[in-house]
């Protein structure tokens, strides 16, 4: 039986309201993009899911056609992606991306 990546990056997004794929783990991420990342979610104080796309390459090449976004890190909330890490940090600097994980986290709660 095949895998299918995008099937199961689907279940997740949808499943979880916040979800980081990241290049390592929120307690040693692998790379600076995924470290700002990380730190802009936690100054937020939400649970958050994360995936280590390191840890699978079909995840790490999955992901980038799913959002159709060439990078890592991609944040998705309520299984919309939200950006990467310039979109999050500027969101997190003007005041955006606390309320919007915020209310995420709540109505999941």
């Amino acid at each position: 039986m095949s895998r299918d990546v995008q099937q199961e990056i689907d279940q997740l997004v949808k499943t979880k309201p916040i979800v980081l794929f990241m290049k390592g783990t929120p307690g040693m991420p692998k790379c600076g993009f995924s470290f700002r990342t990380v730190e802009a979610i936690k100054a937020c104080k939400v649970p958050f899911e994360s995936v280590n796309v390191l840890a699978d390459p079909d995840v790490r090449e999955g992901i980038k056609l799913y959002g159709r976004w060439p990078t890592i890190p991609q944040l998705y909330v309520n299984g919309k992606l939200v950006g990467g890490c310039d979109i999050t940090l500027a969101m997190f600097e003007n005041g955006e991306l606390e309320p919007l994980l915020q209310s995420a986290a709540q109505a999941s709660a």
